[in-house]
């Protein structure tokens, strides 16, 4: 059951991630939450799997604040990767 208080603080600082990144208008408003929360339950069931227990500092500061950072780094790629298809989109339509 605690995986669900790693996967809901992931969300939130993913949200808020969201809306810190700019270009929010070249991607969808469930991109950032939903990589971080998928790297937020990735994340604590392999470091349970390996032993580290519930009580650990490190399962929680890997899955509650390093899944948002991933987010955060993949959302800037992803961004940046929708910048440079539509500028080569545009000049190939002489826009």
């Amino acid at each position: 059951m605690y995986i669900l208080l790693a996967l809901i603080g992931a969300c939130a600082l993913g949200i808020a991630a969201h809306f810190l990144i700019g270009g929010r208008e070249l991607r969808g408003v469930a991109l950032t939450p939903a990589i971080a929360t998928a790297v937020a339950a990735v994340l604590y069931t392999a470091l349970q799997w390996a032993g580290v227990g519930e009580d650990s500092i490190w399962l929680w500061l890997a899955s509650v604040l390093g899944a948002p950072i991933v987010a955060a780094l993949a959302t800037v790629a992803i961004t940046g990767m929708r910048k440079r298809a539509d500028a080569q989109k545009r000049v190939a339509l002489g826009i």
